[in-house]
């Protein structure tokens, strides 16, 4: 009996070393940019101002806003508060609060496992539009076929995706503070001041089509003025879906990134405080993405140039549209991939880390060694998304309508499936098994008040869910009557 008590105390102590010796951010600044940083990724620049050209501008805006504040903070404040609670990384923060959760944990994890393999290719892409850019080779990017060459290639998509998966591994070898803390403080003003400064430049630009003028304040009210237009039920809880499905990839909710990043954050430090400034600036630099993008495109390429989504937004009508611009288009570009390639870099950076903690706490390695053996799977995994367009490239239709290869299955796998999954059963846990109090109490430990606190409970226990499982089911080709 004493033996067991012995080993029990034993356990009890090895735990609240480990967690006491647990790396930390050094203050909110550090934690807020870097989850901001994960925040702010392809998904805000490509993805966003599609969406919201799509559906009616303002229409669009309005409700993601709405969504941000409700359905966004609900998901975002559980998932930091959760990891900073159990000092734990998504694949065994699930199992500390309730065993026979675990397996959640399992899926969280692999979300970001499945997709560090396809942003690292995409992020090799990001780097060669810039190299193209910086050396003046612009007007080249933009003919027809320059990206269906260059990705179908054999060879330089590998190297680059191993030069921008090398650059991420470093910055998660080097630690909380040394690397992930220390990048974001650099990279994320640099970002900033590169998207307002581009989002500026873009309202001044005009041209002339057939002696009509267009000009990117034109753009810029198809933007931001709601167009009903048309609208019917069925086309608001269209856009409303696409608002919520676009929330996942704005906030990193959903991939076990800000368990893992909330259990860097300090007890004493203010969550409510935090989880605001992350929301805004998620929030603002996604607006800005639109004013980067639909002003430039709709006055070079009209309203049907804003049907782009995407790679093919990023990589084949921008360039066109940069062309259009003459000589400064090429300072433009380059200046607008560098700013992606930022971003891309701080989202890829909180992927890799929600792997690597994971690993670390699950089994004991080393960061050197949990580091050295995620990019060795990214690696592998990111060389058949790269023989996916050229040696094993093949064509189905996903049940969501879509039609894919390599690099759309893993996508559709990890955000379609895994994350509206992972969520409904974070909502179930939390809501109806732990109850919402084990959030508000860790929430509200270092002494601040928790002003959403009645909109928490009812989002987390009764909306929240519900919008989760209606997303899934049209994500499964399900529900196709929305």
């Amino acid at each position: 009996m004493n033996s067991e008590k012995g080993d029990g105390w034993r356990h009890l102590n090895e735990t609240m070393k480990k967690e006491k010796n647990r790396n930390s951010f050094s203050g909110s600044i550090g934690f807020v940019l870097a989850a901001a940083g994960s925040a702010v990724g392809l998904g805000n620049i490509w993805r966003f101002p599609y969406l919201a050209a799509k559906d009616g501008g303002g229409l669009f805006l309005v409700l993601y806003l709405i969504l941000a504040v409700t359905f966004g903070f609900t998901l975002l404040t559980t998932e930091i508060a959760l990891g900073r609670k159990t000092k734990q990384s998504p694949l065994t923060a699930y199992a500390k609060l309730r065993k026979k959760w675990g397996f959640l944990g399992v899926i969280a994890c692999l979300v970001p496992v499945i997709i560090m393999p396809y942003y690292s290719v995409i992020g090799g892409w990001v780097v060669k539009y810039f190299i193209t850019y910086l050396t003046g080779d612009g007007e080249h990017a933009a003919t027809d076929g320059y990206f269906t060459e260059f990705i179908t290639g054999e060879g330089q998509p590998i190297w680059l995706m191993m030069i921008f998966l090398g650059v991420v591994a470093f910055i998660i070898y080097r630690g909380v503070n040394k690397g992930i803390e220390s990048s974001s403080k650099l990279i994320m003003p640099i970002l900033l001041l590169l998207v307002i400064g581009i989002a500026i430049f873009s309202l001044t630009i005009k041209t002339d089509v057939g002696g009509v003028e267009r000009t990117g304040l034109e753009g810029f009210r198809v933007y931001v003025v709601p167009n009903l237009e048309g609208i019917t039920v069925k086309g608001f809880f269209t856009v409303l879906l696409d608002a919520m499905g676009q929330l996942f990839f704005s906030l990193s909710v959903a991939m076990g990134i800000m368990i893992a990043y909330g259990s860097y954050v300090k007890d004493d430090a203010n969550l409510v405080k935090s989880i605001n400034q992350i929301e805004i600036f998620d929030t603002v630099v996604a607006f800005l993405a639109g004013v980067m993008i639909i002003p430039a495109v709709y006055t070079f390429m009209g309203k049907e140039g804003m049907e782009a989504s995407g790679p093919s937004l990023m990589f084949i009508s921008l360039p066109k549209v940069f062309d259009a611009m003459g000589k400064i288009g090429n300072i433009v570009g380059c200046l607008f991939f560098a700013m992606v390639l930022f971003a891309a870099l701080t989202s890829a950076v909180s992927v890799m880390e929600a792997v690597v903690s994971s690993l670390m706490d699950q089994f004991q390695l080393s960061r050197a060694k949990a580091t050295l053996l995620e990019t060795v799977i990214a690696l592998a995994g990111g060389i058949v998304v790269c023989l996916g367009y050229n040696k094993w490239y093949f064509d189905i239709t996903l049940p969501n309508g879509s039609h894919a290869q390599i690099l759309d299955i893993m996508d559709y796998i990890s955000n379609n499936c895994f994350m509206p999954i992972v969520s409904i059963g974070t909502c179930i846990l939390v809501g109806w098994i732990l109850k919402p109090d084990v959030i508000v109490e860790e929430v509200e430990k270092s002494g601040c008040k928790f002003g959403r606190k009645g909109l928490y409970i009812v989002m987390i226990r009764f909306i929240a869910p519900v919008l989760l499982v209606i997303l899934l089911l049209k994500s499964l080709g399900i529900l196709t009557v929305i």
